[in-house]
């Protein structure tokens, strides 16, 4: 087997560009599982980690010109299907133009990690909120453009209501409400500090205790 054909089909990403040429991007495969979305807060910082499926990073790399048109030359087995995605500038640019945090109704700023591993880790995003979010509007875009039939399935890994949430070209923006962000920001759940404060009453009391208690033994000795 030549070595040139044996690198491709090491990748299949690649291996679609060299071997059997791709499909066209309205082909992909919208019916296929949905790509995914975790979302988790921290404070004022939201994680958004966008998983999509090998054939659906395939037809967005083909759309946004990541890989070379096999009917228009040769091409190059140099660097793997992954990797020109990652080194794709306009895939970065589309990545943060279609997956957005927003707060209070205003767009936190968000940056894209390095698409290391972008199989296995997805694309991973962060946003700066300018407070504790509590309220987070996530809207994933990505992929509709191609085929109105893409969706994808939010899965808060911060306890939030709702937990999960499907997402589609008419309803890309879910609004999920986090249970636990804000008070581990600034404050203590209210059953900790219910039993915090009644823990301080409690030594509070035994402390004046202690001392009515020394002034009735100091007054006795000097009677």
């Amino acid at each position: 087997m030549p070595l040139p054909l044996l690198r491709a089909l090491l990748c299949p990403l690649l291996a679609a560009v060299v071997v059997g040429g791709l499909a066209p991007a309205a082909a992909a495969h919208p019916f296929g599982p949905p790509s995914t979305a975790r979302v988790s807060v921290e404070g004022a910082t939201v994680a958004v980690a966008w998983h999509a499926a090998e054939d659906d990073w395939v037809a967005l790399g083909q759309s946004l010109g990541a890989f070379e048109d096999p009917s228009a030359g040769a091409v190059s087995v140099e660097l793997t299907g992954e990797q020109k995605l990652q080194r794709s500038t306009a895939v970065r640019d589309y990545l943060l133009a279609r997956v957005a945090v927003a707060r209070d109704g205003r767009r936190c700023p968000g940056r894209l990690e390095p698409l290391e591993r972008l199989l296995a880790d997805g694309a991973r995003f962060t946003f700066e909120c300018p407070g504790p979010v509590v309220d987070a509007d996530v809207t994933v875009e990505a992929l509709t453009d191609l085929n109105a039939s893409y969706r994808t399935v939010i899965v808060a890994d911060t306890p939030a209501t709702p937990d999960r949430a499907l997402l589609t070209a008419a309803h890309p923006t879910e609004r999920l409400r986090f249970t636990s962000s804000a008070e581990g920001a600034g404050a203590l759940p209210g059953g900790l500090a219910g039993g915090l404060a009644g823990g301080l009453a409690a030594a509070g009391a035994a402390v004046l205790g202690a001392l009515l208690w020394r002034r009735r033994r100091a007054g006795g000795v000097r009677a």
